[in-house]
């Protein structure tokens, strides 16, 4: 039976971030040939624009409120309160909504659905990586937790919280750039609407 390879947390956060960059582009490059079946201006397009809007603001006032309780801490200890008590990897939980309105902005449910995949697929990949390491590092703790812990889930039955929290301003601020990023599908998707809606991008199917 091979396992994944023990790799730092440095090295697993840049293939992670290297492999969504690859699958954005493929799936940009996607939307620029296809388009919702209600066309750029119908009820169904702006619906599910306006929905994939609410989950990216959801996304990422979710993964602020997770690096709360884990930024800077992840090398140092296992954290098990607040979201991390219900979920080992609350703040990928959240970047999954983040990727679903990225997505929505096509108008395109499918392709909505293609981008929580594509999100899924890379950090699965990384989340095996990161288990690896912290077993390595935190060994029986670290089982335990994972043991009782979903890997996705949430559980709320499991709640537990902290009365107070140490916050560390850096890395929430840095959390907060990275999710503003999701808000950049904003302006790319509506020159891919416009850009199809002049005829300048030819569309060769129609998805829902």
């Amino acid at each position: 039976m091979t396992t994944a390879p023990l790799l730092d947390i440095q090295t697993v956060q840049r293939v992670r971030k290297g492999a969504i960059l690859v699958a954005l582009l493929a799936l940009i490059g996607l939307s620029i040939v296809t388009q919702s079946i209600g066309g750029v201006d119908g009820s169904w397009h702006e619906t599910v624009e306006a929905i994939g809007l609410g989950a990216i603001i959801l996304s990422i006032v979710g993964r602020a409120w997770c690096s709360l309780y884990i930024g800077g801490r992840k090398k140092a200890e296992i954290v098990d309160r607040g979201p991390y008590s219900i979920s080992r990897n609350p703040l990928y939980v959240f970047s999954f909504f983040g990727a679903f309105g990225m997505g929505a902005q096509t108008g395109s449910l499918t392709i909505a659905g293609l981008f929580v995949v594509a999100a899924f697929l890379v950090f699965l990949l990384t989340v095996q990586r990161e288990e690896a390491f912290l077993s390595r590092e935190f060994g029986a703790v670290y089982a335990a937790y994972r043991a009782r812990v979903p890997r996705f889930g949430p559980r709320f039955s499991l709640w537990r919280d902290e009365r107070e929290l140490t916050i560390r301003p850096a890395f929430f601020l840095l959390t907060i750039r990275d999710g503003l990023v999701f808000l950049l599908a904003l302006p790319i998707f509506e020159l891919i609407d416009m850009g199809q809606a002049q005829g300048w991008l030819r569309v060769f199917a129609h998805l829902p």
